[in-house]
């Protein structure tokens, strides 16, 4: 709250209407009723705090399920998984599992104490590649974010069938000048408190994510105040703004290797990123793979894709990808269709 109302005073210093339109989209989100979606999901593996979710069944409808081809969806390590399994309507694991294939969705969970010095191999090696390894047969990765380039790191171990990223950073010599100046100077700010506690707490990172553009920020909250009560504008706007807000903290070694390794030292886009020992060459896999980016997209530009066999460019943003009303059809309808080609199911 008080990083938010630091952006608002500074960015309404001259605009009395917009600042007061958007404290009042604030006080409408902070009281608004939340729309009720649980969906039940089940643990197929465990390892540390992080768990690999399946769609609950039915014994019979599980057994059924078995038999079709897999999709192990992987989140960002900066926000949770729901943004996934949002609801019926924008729900991208929904989707998979009406196209045939059976979605499982890894929940990477808030890091214990322990983990601080863990890395982003050792979220590969130690948490993802033994809950991947829980599913017999073939397997596809779709990552979303920092979870395809973790994907990308996985494939290095498991030999899957294909490799999809969504907005997945890759080429971080590629992100604007200016963009990489900012995010160095908040990590150098950041990274002595981070490092006494263990872990980057959320407020950092939402920083850097509201210093990209405020003034949108500032204007989205604006125009969530005239929103109908109970329409599905304003139940989007809920579900996508407390997912943004209600990320676990990031461990020290995994912020560490994201901003000094990645954003700085540019390893993955220079073949020097290892996972098992092994480097990650994504132009290497043997697998199809297919990198889909946003020409909007101001969290990873699209110049910074990994260099993957296909790919699909799209207007859509960062978000706009997994959860707005053309996903379905610009998205995840062209997905789901590569995969079953790709993998040869």
């Amino acid at each position: 709250m008080p990083l938010f109302l630091a952006h608002l005073w500074r960015e309404t210093e001259n605009d009395a209407n917009l600042r007061q339109a958007a404290l009042a989209g604030l006080r409408k989100y902070q009281w608004a009723k939340r729309p009720d979606f649980t969906r039940p999901h089940a643990v197929q593996a465990r390892a540390g705090n992080a768990t690999l979710l399946r769609l609950a069944s039915s014994d019979a409808a599980h057994k059924k399920a078995q038999r079709q081809p897999a999709a192990i969806l992987i989140p960002s390590l900066v926000n949770s998984h729901v943004i996934l399994d949002l609801s019926d309507s924008m729900s991208l694991v929904g989707h998979l599992a009406r196209s045939g294939f059976t979605p499982y969705l890894v929940n990477w969970g808030m890091p214990a104490p322990e983990d601080s010095r863990l890395d982003l191999a050792g979220h590969i090696e130690q948490r993802l590649v033994p809950m991947i390894r829980s599913i017999e047969g073939p397997v596809t990765l779709v990552g979303y974010c920092l979870g395809g380039t973790i994907a990308l790191g996985a494939a290095e171990l498991v030999n899957p069938a294909a490799v999809a990223t969504i907005a997945a950073p890759w080429r971080f010599d590629l992100y604007p000048p200016e963009e990489r100046e900012r995010i160095a100077a908040l990590w150098d700010q950041s990274k002595p408190l981070c490092e006494r506690l263990g872990f980057v707490p959320m407020e950092v990172l939402q920083n850097g994510f509201w210093s990209l553009d405020p003034a949108r920020t500032i204007r989205k909250y604006a125009a969530f105040a005239d929103m109908a009560e109970g329409s599905d504008a304003e139940r989007a706007f809920l579900a996508v703004e407390d997912w943004a807000n209600e990320g676990s903290p990031l461990t020290f070694g995994a912020g560490r290797d994201l901003f000094d390794r990645l954003y700085a030292g540019n390893a993955s886009g220079n073949g020097e990123w290892a996972v098992g020992g092994k480097p990650v060459r994504p132009d290497a896999l043997s697998c199809p793979t297919l990198a889909i980016q946003s020409s909007t997209d101001r969290i990873v530009p699209a110049d910074a894709a990994p260099p993957l066999k296909q790919r699909i460019d799209s207007p859509l943003g960062h978000v706009g990808m997994i959860v707005s009303r053309k996903a379905p059809d610009q998205i995840w309808e062209p997905l789901s269709d590569w995969l079953s080609n790709s993998a040869g199911w």
